[in-house]
């Protein structure tokens, strides 16, 4: 991920560090949970607790903040962190038996500080890599053993970058399906001076209307009500315009066909109790 005004962020934290290490810092945060500081040399900011791997602010050089964070969100396991970027895992929404995204944004996942290596060389210098391996009582609800790792970087631009590697440790060397999003809140102005472009002509379906199938017939996606649209065999390249703001998000995606794009709107917003001003925007891969 990326914006154009460009990217994120330097911030301070009133938090004392307990460790650090040459990419990375970790402090406690909200509710005396252990969160990782990231930091380049140009003044980007990252912030990612280890409940749930979320990360919960981006900013960039000139320390605007990226993502939506509620006001209201609640750091208490075992309630999901509300804004940021949750992970949704091993199961999005309700496609599935399990809770609704599944229990990965709700565990404690632990920092790898020696993770196999990456296919590809990465430049950055601000990085943290995260494990989460299920416990017993997970298996109890979801009868698989894997190894998700998660690496959250923050590129030579200020770009936001996540990478999650999922290994399948089945003793049986069963295979299993499962789905997944990084279900990323972005901070916008007005949302009805927001447009959402990238998705022109495509299928998608509408969980508001029973998940019917449509096709995408404006040259841009704009919003003036609730919306809640899964886009299908979408591009690599997406982009989310901010009038107001003057300020365009890239998203860039590899391996992730599918693009959740999600604003609630006023009603729903005041029915979620730790949801607070609606100044988000929703986009999952």
């Amino acid at each position: 991920m990326s914006t154009e005004k460009i990217p994120p962020p330097a911030s301070s934290s009133s938090s004392s560090s307990s460790t650090t290490s040459s990419h990375y810092e970790v402090s406690k945060g909200f509710n005396g949970l252990d969160k990782v500081l990231l930091r380049d040399a140009r003044g980007s900011f990252a912030e990612v607790y280890l409940y749930g791997a979320h990360v919960t602010s981006w900013k960039n050089d000139q320390a605007e903040e990226l993502l939506f964070l509620s006001s209201k969100a609640i750091f208490k396991p075992p309630k999901a962190i509300r804004g940021g970027i949750p992970i949704c895992f091993p199961q999005f929404a309700s496609f599935g038996t399990l809770d609704t995204h599944g229990f990965a944004r709700n565990r404690f996942w632990t920092i790898d500080d020696n993770p196999p290596p990456f296919p590809t060389n990465t430049s950055s210098k601000a990085f943290v890599d995260l494990i989460l391996k299920p416990s017993e009582d997970d298996i109890k609800i979801w009868p698989h053993s894997f190894e998700f790792r998660l690496r959250v970087a923050l590129g030579p631009g200020g770009e936001l970058m996540l990478t999650s590697r999922i290994r399948n440790t089945n003793t049986d060397g069963k295979p299993f399906s499962f789905t997944f999003a990084y279900h990323t809140y972005f901070s916008v102005s007005d949302i009805s001076e927001v447009r959402v472009e990238g998705l022109e002509t495509l299928d998608y379906l509408d969980k508001l209307q029973e998940k019917k199938r449509f096709t995408e017939q404006g040259d841009a996606l704009t919003f003036e009500s609730e919306v809640d649209r899964i886009y299908l065999s979408t591009p690599t390249k997406i982009a989310i315009l901010d009038h107001e703001k003057k300020r365009t998000f890239v998203l860039r995606k590899d391996g992730l066909p599918d693009c959740v794009v999600w604003n609630p709107w006023d009603k729903k917003a005041k029915a979620m109790s730790d949801f607070g001003k609606t100044r988000t925007i929703n986009c999952s891969f």
